[in-house]
């Protein structure tokens, strides 16, 4: 089991409270590699701004839960190379199961 604190993730709870509080809204991003990963990243570090990246059922077959993880940390130390070390989420979009999310929670989605 891998915790998402590990990949340097945050979870939507401590996002959310945040945005409530300060009255702004969070984007949401569904990515399926790489370079969609860095093109949201450049973004949001560029406008300071906290991000979720979802990962959808057709990104789980297409890249795979392990790689997609992976970008994620890799995510993480890209914003932090840019400059800016904005709060990143991992999140399931749509999962089809209970299976499915559990499996995305071990495997640290946050």
């Amino acid at each position: 089991m891998v915790n998402y604190k590990d990949l340097g993730l945050v979870n939507t709870r401590d996002i959310f409270a945040k945005a409530i509080k300060g009255e702004y809204a969070i984007p949401a991003y569904n990515f399926n590699n790489m370079e969609q990963m860095q093109a949201i990243i450049q973004a949001c570090v560029e406008t300071k701004s906290p991000v979720i990246l979802q990962v959808s059922k057709g990104a789980r077959q297409y890249a795979d839960k392990f790689i997609l993880r992976n970008l994620a940390r890799g995510a993480v130390e890209y914003a932090h190379e840019l400059g800016c070390d904005i709060p990143i989420v991992l999140h399931l979009d749509h999962g089809p199961s209970f299976e499915v999310a559990k499996d995305c929670i071990d495997n640290g989605f946050s």
